[in-house]
């Protein structure tokens, strides 16, 4: 199970890492999937009348969460699929594959439903994205955690190897629609998993940075040291945060987030300057704490794709040059 929250200098910092103007997917598309009975339906019902239903149809209408309501600003789609309303395997697999994210659902009381993400759901969900050559996200559900209290052990005992077997599971929630319980949380994790995807920047396995992700900050680290001493004094620090996140960073923030990584980060500040190590251990610890947006918001800043390859209109940006006029690049253009 999950938890957004943080303490300390991480999230005295973090404040300010927010912004509107990101280069994000224009909508999300999330699809629930699992055996009958674990409670989809009831799920979907539950966010939108903010009241556990008395009366369950065999599959909700697909439901359109405008942009103003989502925490991301972004359209959402909330899709339900009904095994016993099925329409065929064609049927799933054209749903899957409109899909942007899956909420798997079991129910915490039902070892079979469980049995069945790892034999069934998750092996088809696989094979889904291997086709298309994409990796859309799982978010594992655990419905019906009010009947928890007549279980001996926690579920995540048996759901941490399903976790560690199939990487595409982006968390596990345990929810509970009939009391509303992580409710919203659960198709918040659900957005986030599209817009702020885990899996191109960090492994879990190895619990570090994946190459290209750490390859895109020393370039972001190296544009920003203005005068290319190999480290980003206060003034330059600064500057990033203005360009990324358009707010000026707070001196007391700052020596809050120098002293942790002084703390945890062997040479990761230097004569009062943050080192390139520093830098890549700062954005580790963001994606441990949950806070991917924080990363990509640097990431698509600097131009990145989510594939973490810099965007053509980055390189190549559309310039209206007057007939008769010339562009040239400034020094500071060409270290860029």
């Amino acid at each position: 199970v999950v938890s957004t929250q943080s303490t300390g200098s991480f999230n005295t910092f973090n404040h300010y890492y927010i912004t509107n103007n990101l280069r994000m997917k224009k909508e999300v598309r999330i699809l629930l999937l699992g055996d009958a009975d674990v409670g989809k339906t009831s799920l979907i019902l539950s966010l939108v009348s903010e009241e556990f239903p008395q009366h369950v149809p065999l599959r909700a209408e697909e439901i359109t969460i405008p942009a103003d309501v989502t925490p991301e600003g972004v359209p959402t789609h909330i899709v339900d699929f009904s095994s016993r309303e099925y329409f065929g395997e064609e049927f799933l697999i054209k749903e899957m594959q409109r899909a942007h994210v899956f909420c798997l659902v079991y129910g915490v009381d039902d070892e079979k439903s469980l049995e069945s993400t790892r034999s069934y759901w998750l092996p088809k969900i696989r094979e889904i994205n291997d086709g298309d050559n994409l990796s859309r996200p799982v978010i594992l559900v655990g419905n019906k955690d009010d009947l928890l209290l007549d279980l001996d052990e926690s579920p995540l005992e048996s759901v941490l190897p399903l976790m560690n077997e199939y990487p595409e599971i982006e968390t596990c929630v345990e929810c509970s629609a009939k009391r509303l319980k992580n409710i919203s949380e659960l198709f918040y994790y659900a957005q986030k998993a599209v817009l702020h995807p885990t899996a191109p920047l960090y492994s879990p396995d190895l619990g570090k940075l994946k190459p290209a992700c750490a390859e895109a900050l020393r370039r972001v680290f190296r544009i920003c040291d203005m005068d290319n001493d190999g480290f980003l004094s206060d003034h330059e620090l600064n500057e990033f945060q203005k360009r990324c996140f358009n707010a000026p960073l707070q001196q007391s923030n700052l020596m809050e987030v120098k002293n942790l990584i002084k703390k945890y980060c062997d040479n990761g500040i230097i004569d009062n300057k943050m080192s390139e190590i520093g830098f890549l251990f700062l954005h580790t610890i963001f994606i441990q704490k949950g806070r991917h947006e924080t990363t990509w918001t640097v990431m698509r800043k600097f131009g990145y794709t989510d594939q973490l390859e810099v965007s053509d209109e980055y390189l190549r940006p559309d310039l209206h040059v007057e007939q008769g006029s010339s562009v040239e690049l400034l020094t500071r253009g060409r270290n860029t």
